[in-house]
């Protein structure tokens, strides 16, 4: 393992013991973008979270070369660490993930998925215990109707532009986007913010008032 990779483990290691919200309220502190709602957890179970691998998916011909299915590099070119991350924004109802790709990903040990786009085969998903969050689910097959047109270029879920090597954090609240660059400075503030959160709960559980732990503690987190 490079000294990048080491690196980028540390990282994951320590967003996968975040949650959304902390990770959310450390970028609102820090002034960054990142945050996506309305992608719920499909299949899988608990958080998902690591490093990003693309793709995005279109209209018209596939690239030139040798005829690949969609998805098959972006899987290729994964590892445990990693999500891959769907941008399929045409308008058009077609499923830009299903379910041999979500075994062939289980299989070679994906993290899990999160497409801006309707996922299909879901059922399949949930049998395999594979985490996939969406926008939305369909039945239509992709063929015929959108290509792959890139693996590894810049996507957008909602409003976020997302690069490869970004981070990802996705739970029961959100979908959040951290810049590979701005990765150490928002685990330090996310790990703060938990931190002094967890202070408040045992503060809680020692008898003290609801008003004073949630007063001045809380509406000043983010500005310390």
């Amino acid at each position: 393992m490079t000294i990048s990779e080491t690196l980028a483990a540390g990282h994951v290691q320590r967003l996968r013991r975040l949650d959304c919200c902390a990770v959310s309220d450390a970028l609102d502190r820090l002034k960054l973008p990142g945050s996506v709602s309305g992608l719920p957890q499909r299949s899988g179970q608990g958080k998902l979270a690591g490093r990003v691998v693309t793709m995005k998916l279109g209209t018209g011909e596939p690239p030139p070369g040798p005829p690949r299915h969609l998805g098959c590099d972006a899987i290729e070119a994964s590892t445990a660490l990693d999500v891959i991350v769907i941008e399929q924004r045409t308008g058009i109802e077609a499923g830009c993930w299903g379910g041999i790709l979500t075994l062939g990903a289980k299989l070679h040990g994906v993290a899990g998925v999160i497409a801006e786009g309707s996922v299909r085969d879901i059922d399949e998903a949930i049998t395999c215990d594979f985490p996939i969050f969406s926008r939305g689910l369909t039945a239509r097959t992709a063929r015929g109707r959108i290509v792959e047109k890139a693996t590894n270029v810049p996507v957008a879920v909602g409003d976020v532009e997302v690069m490869p090597g970004d981070y990802v954090i996705a739970d029961g609240s959100a979908v959040v986007f951290i810049r590979a660059a701005n990765i150490e400075r928002v685990l330090e503030a996310a790990e703060t913010i938990v931190a002094k959160e967890a202070a408040m709960a045992k503060a809680l559980l020692a008898g003290a008032p609801i008003s004073e732990v949630m007063g001045g503690n809380y509406e000043n987190m983010l500005r310390t």
